[in-house]
């Protein structure tokens, strides 16, 4: 009897093509596939309010993502085998019941300005409005446009672009990744260079998670093993690499998503050789009026580890943790 690989999405079109990509992949190497839709705290908090409000999407007690809980409650109990996230919205510390089987190859990490009518952030005029709920990505456009304000505009990538063309804002920043994979990227006419808007960590990428081998809730545990080694193929040496290096960066300055923070890693090649990393991290005070920049070429032999522990204390060396403790609220 064919085993049966159980996938748990969220239910934004970006989130369920994330999944169907997933799945499509699992089928064409003869896996059999479903697809459960869950829908999660994060995206019940995208809604209106009683008052017409948005409610606060800080993070849930304990750190837990509010776009993973109820995804990784379900894996827990087994309703589903695996789960895929966009990488950026996990933890850096992941649950020990749970393991990142697999990180496929990222794709375009960059933000992208998305707007038709001015062509690029420079273009934007005095006091322009950008719709952006990003704490990294406002101080980041401030330290290079201090006039814009900002517009707060939440839900999926088909909604923000809807409100941009109704007028709610002039111009939207979005993750180039998510444009791309929905092929909805006509509006875009820029891609930030990765010293001008330094990405989050793990943007671009996506996470396959499923229950660790010392976690079973099923009396045949060789179903679990049978899920990891489904997946395996689908994991990216090179991106598994950089993700590492970002997110424990993130970690040794104690961050997450609320804090404007960006960390990028790339591999840099000679023909066909990996020769090297080069990674580039910035930390900014929310006004966007101070910011610490790293950029650093690490040789190919070096631990992901030992190469993101060393960006964070360059990066507090220079005053990081005095920046980011200025930014968390008392």
């Amino acid at each position: 009897m064919t085993e049966t690989i159980r996938i748990g999405s969220r239910g934004s079109q970006l989130a369920l093509w994330q999944a169907n990509h997933i799945a499509a992949t699992l089928r064409s190497a003869g896996h059999t596939v479903a697809i459960e839709i869950i829908r999660t705290t994060g995206d019940r908090m995208q809604q209106p309010d009683g008052d017409g409000g948005l409610p606060s999407l800080a993070p849930l007690p304990g750190g837990k993502g509010i776009f993973i809980k109820e995804i990784e409650e379900a894996l827990a109990d087994g309703r589903i085998d695996l789960a895929v996230h966009s990488l950026k919205d996990l933890p850096t510390e992941l649950d020990p019941r749970f393991t990142l089987a697999a990180i496929p190859p990222r794709a375009d990490a960059r933000d992208a300005w998305v707007c038709d009518q001015y062509w690029a952030l420079h273009t934007l005029p005095l006091g322009g409005r950008i719709g952006t709920t990003s704490p990294r990505r406002r101080a980041q456009l401030l330290a290079l446009r201090p006039d814009v304000a900002f517009v707060e505009l939440r839900g999926n990538v088909d909604t923000r672009l809807r409100k941009l063309a109704e007028g709610q804002c002039d111009a939207l920043v979005l993750a180039s990744a998510g444009l791309d994979r929905l092929a909805r990227a006509e509006s875009v006419h820029q891609r930030f260079a990765i010293d001008e808007l330094c990405p989050a960590p793990g943007q671009g990428a996506l996470a396959l998670e499923t229950r660790a081998p010392s976690y079973a809730v099923f009396a045949e545990p060789d179903h679990d093993d049978y899920v990891r080694k489904a997946v395996a193929p689908l994991d990216h040496t090179e991106t598994r690499f950089a993700i590492e290096v970002e997110r424990t960066v993130l970690d040794g300055l104690g961050g997450g998503c609320q804090i404007p923070i960006g960390v990028h890693c790339a591999p840099l090649h000679e023909e066909a050789n990996l020769t090297g990393w080069r990674t580039h991290a910035q930390v900014l005070a929310p006004d966007g009026e101070r910011m610490i920049c790293l950029s650093t070429e690490s040789p190919a032999g070096i631990a992901a580890r030992t190469l993101g522990q060393r960006v964070a204390e360059g990066l507090k060396s220079r005053g990081a943790l005095e920046l980011l403790t200025a930014v968390v609220p008392a």
